[in-house]
């Protein structure tokens, strides 16, 4: 294995600070001077995860790419330090993500019927704002209402790589605080 394309790729994870998909690793290296397939990239990954098996730390890989991320069970060592803190999500916020998120497609009328109240405008500009959400077109209706669907952000957030990740819904459809949205959150 070529430890200057490992330690290479290792480097690049680190200083992103964001997930990188595989085609922009292998172009930045390229771009660098280090020629490399797909296939040689991805068994770098896999070596770099071996390496980190009995670490804080590993690799990721999510709707966006790879990303190095600390363990699930490490996480709370270095929640002190940083003095911000998380944004606090309404309940009914977090109802309106879940139905996007499971239902996708959907409109806002949609969301209102699954919940049965009224979805304010702020709980949609605020998934907007948080890229957890994008318009994805507008319903062959009268008045054409937006259809919604989640961003990879949105996944990328709950550290998951597709939507069929979530955990399926138990048969009684309601929507409870400890899901694993507000998990992730």
């Amino acid at each position: 294995m070529n430890v200057n394309l490992i330690n290479s790729i290792e480097a690049l994870l680190f200083g992103a600070g964001r997930p990188i998909r595989l085609s922009e690793i292998k172009n930045i290296l390229e771009n660098n001077g280090i020629k490399s397939e797909l296939s040689d990239i991805k068994k770098s990954l896999n070596s770099l995860e071996e390496r980190y098996l009995d670490t804080s730390i590993k690799i990721q890989d999510v709707a966006s790419g790879y990303r190095i991320q600390i363990k699930q069970e490490h996480s709370s060592y270095i929640g002190t330090l940083w003095n911000e803190k998380a944004p606090r999500i309404s309940k009914a916020l977090m109802e309106t993500i879940s139905i996007i998120a499971y239902k996708q497609p959907v409109t806002r009328g949609d969301i209102e019927d699954i919940r049965g109240v009224t979805v304010s405008t702020r709980s949609i500009r605020s998934l907007l704002e948080r890229n957890w959400i994008k318009v994805s077109g507008y319903r062959d209706v009268p008045g054409r209402p937006t259809l919604y669907i989640t961003t990879k952000e949105f996944l990328d957030d709950l550290n998951i790589k597709n939507i069929s990740d979530l955990p399926e819904l138990p048969e009684k459809t309601e929507i409870i605080e400890d899901s694993i949205i507000s998990k992730a959150v």
